[in-house]
């Protein structure tokens, strides 16, 4: 009998008839009904798998971030104009956390949260995403903060230095130039290899437009740029822009660069935050509501640091500003912030109305790490300058109860006006190193006493121009870190002895 056999070919025809013929169905998405839509939120019935802060999307293309997820119902927060949408409108998970376009396009442009352009230079094409929310360098990650951060500014420079790396809080009340003293840094950044990040929230178009404006024509675009929610965007948007340039600027840190970033401001973001709760109805946890306010600001600033040279050795440095009521430096959102920085610069409205530009409260800042990073130089002329300078306001007081004074401290309030006068700068003017130097050497060691108050701005423009003119070799080895030697000393004193007599 011949036996049987069976072919292959024919035993798996069948199967790949069936493969061939398979059309695989839709993917499966997770879909949800809007309940109810308020200003800038909405609240939506489904979604049982959705994640926080995960990206949901609506009709017409309407996107927002799962911010509560209650058990009956997930809160989302809407990143973009709402209008036309209602309740039994549809809404899907995208399966992906709210991300930010990162790389070296950003440089130059103006974008928001999402990384879609404010500007006219078109679409912005990026190779990466990061998601906005990140976790903070661990401990054993971070370096010492030991590289100054020069700002331009000589009574920052002087007696309340910055390093890279260092968080430093500047406040003060409305119309005394927290705006001016963060774009003043950012220009002087120009040749320090440093990418600076312009963070404005809840900021009037206008005011932006400025800040853009002033950054372009001193050239300062070419190493910055700018994440913006303007005051009239969703107050979603306003919560997640300082997150969205953080994580933009960590990309350049995570590379070797060092990187500035401002937050203008962080009083409207925390604002944005509370109205937000309230939207969603949160329940308050305590007398300063939300309860979650410090953690909002303490997650976002712990992100800047100096990484150790195994990490690439970049740094982030962040000068977050906020706004003061009547210069009440003890209410609860300055409170938070003086407790997360490393110091703060407090400008006055005092100063500012007598027209002591920078307005800088000297004897309220303080700089807590940067002391550290700051050049041997300035640490033998300045070491006293910032003492001395607050016995000269309190003996300036008392002088102007008539009370009669004697030679030496007549003396010291003299020469404690001149050095007031020294300290004003003009908006846009950042010094070099070596300027800085040589004018507050002038000045504490009195080459300015015989000057006229009125005459105190010539006097100091005509010692910067001498010194660089005659010893230029010393201001190079000032910047590079040198310590002052007894020669260089006489050196810039003559030089400025020479310019105040001519």
């Amino acid at each position: 009998m011949q036996a049987m056999t069976i072919s292959s070919l024919n035993l798996f025809a069948p199967f790949d008839a069936a493969l061939a013929a398979y059309r695989p169905s839709p993917a499966v998405v997770e879909t949800g009904i809007v309940k109810r839509v308020g200003q800038g939120v909405a609240q939506v019935n489904g979604l049982p798998g959705v994640e926080s802060m995960e990206l949901v999307r609506f009709p017409n293309n309407i996107l927002g971030i799962a911010f509560n997820l209650d058990p009956e119902e997930v809160g989302v927060v809407l990143l973009n104009d709402s209008n036309g949408l209602k309740a039994g409108d549809p809404v899907e998970r995208t399966g992906r956390v709210v991300d930010t376009p990162v790389g070296p396009e950003l440089l130059g442009r103006v974008v928001n949260a999402l990384g879609e352009p404010l500007d006219e230079a078109g679409p912005l094409i990026t190779a990466e995403r990061l998601p906005l929310e990140r976790p903070a360098p661990a401990i054993m990650q971070r370096a010492p903060v030991s590289v100054p951060l020069a700002t331009g500014i000589k009574v920052i420079d002087a007696a309340i230095p910055v390093g890279r790396g260092q968080r430093e809080l500047i406040l003060g009340d409305r119309q005394t130039g927290k705006t001016a003293l963060a774009v003043d840094a950012i220009l002087n950044q120009s040749g320090q290899n440093v990418i600076c990040v312009y963070c404005g929230i809840g900021q009037r178009g206008s005011a932006v437009a400025r800040v853009i404006d002033d950054l372009r024509r001193r050239g300062a675009l070419r190493y910055t740029f700018l994440v913006v929610a303007a005051g009239e965007d969703p107050p979603g948007l306003q919560v997640l822009t300082p997150y969205a340039a953080t994580t933009m600027a960590e990309w350049f840190m995570a590379r070797g660069r060092d990187v500035l970033i401002v937050y203008d401001d962080l009083t409207r973001h925390a604002q944005a935050y509370r109205e937000l709760s309230l939207l969603l109805r949160r329940p308050p946890g305590r007398e300063a509501y939300p309860g979650d306010i410090f953690y909002l600001h303490s997650r976002l600033l712990e992100r800047a640091t100096h990484l150790r040279p195994e990490q690439g050795g970049g740094s982030l440095s962040a000068l977050p500003i906020i706004e003061t009521e009547a210069q009440n430096l003890s209410a609860y959102i300055p409170t938070n912030l003086i407790s997360i920085t490393d110091g703060q610069i407090v400008l006055s409205p005092d100063l500012a109305r007598k027209g002591i530009l920078p307005a800088v409260d000297v004897g309220a800042s303080v700089s807590r790490v940067g002391g550290k990073t700051q050049l041997p130089a300035y640490r033998a002329i300045a070491a006293e300058l910032r003492l001395a300078y607050s016995q000269f306001e309190e003996l300036e007081t008392f002088a102007r109860f008539g009370t009669r004074l004697d030679e030496a401290t007549r003396q010291t309030i003299e020469r404690g006006r001149r050095v007031r006068e020294v300290l004003k700068q003009r908006q846009y003017q950042p010094l070099t190193v070596a300027e800085q130097i040589a004018v507050l050497l002038a000045v504490t060691e009195g080459v300015f006493d015989p000057v006229p108050l009125e005459r105190m701005m010539n006097a100091e423009q005509a010692v910067r121009e001498q010194t660089a003119a005659r010893c230029p070799e010393i201001g190079a080895r000032i910047a590079a870190g040198a310590p002052l030697s007894n020669a260089d000393r006489d050196a810039l004193l003559n030089a400025a002895r020479a310019a105040v007599a001519g």
